[in-house]
């Protein structure tokens, strides 16, 4: 079965230690996908994903700015990044592995979810929904995302590892915005 990411319900939110002693948590608040999910065959799972780089929000508009700027995301040059899956792994009953294709900042990466199948339920107005959690890890060095500045007790101003958790509740693609 085809379904849409329906944003307004779904969140791809992430967070990395700053300054070393504390983390510092952002989200994506435009973006949008397509998932093909068949019960019977997990392993057939597609999964579709673009995010607007430059949505970017840390509720602080400078750090975003710079978020936005050319000493990160560049989003001017690189508008969005995107998940392909490649492989969908059925660990038990709620819980997959899906291996993906991540490009961020024109660099292209395998990356490894960890999925959590929340369920399946109408809502009020009798449209089929499902949800999932995910989340993963990345090294932002190895999307060419390096800016950086050394601390003078030692240490770097932002970390390397980036954190990257899904919250996502999915329609089916052909439930107009309307019944949602």
């Amino acid at each position: 079965m085809k379904w849409t990411i329906d944003t307004a319900h779904s969140a791809v939110e992430f967070s990395v230690k700053h300054m070393m002693v504390s983390t510092a948590k952002g989200r994506f608040t435009q973006f949008n996908g397509e998932v093909f999910f068949d019960d019977a065959n997990p392993h057939l799972t597609e999964i579709d994903v673009t995010i607007q780089t430059s949505s970017v929000d840390t509720h602080d508009e400078k750090r975003d700015g710079h978020l936005k700027s050319a000493e990160f995301f560049d989003a001017a040059t690189y508008p969005t990044m995107t998940f392909k899956s490649t492989k969908v792994e059925q660990l038990d009953k709620e819980n997959y592995r899906v291996t993906g294709d991540f490009t961020l900042h024109g660099v292209t990466k395998p990356v490894v979810l960890e999925v959590e199948h929340a369920g399946v339920n109408k809502n009020p107005w009798g449209v089929t929904v499902a949800g999932f959690s995910a989340k993963t890890s990345i090294n932002r060095k190895d999307f060419g995302l390096n800016w950086n500045v050394a601390l003078e007790a030692g240490g770097m101003l932002v970390a390397e590892k980036v954190n990257i958790n899904l919250e996502v509740e999915l329609n089916p693609a052909q439930v107009p915005a309307t019944a949602q």
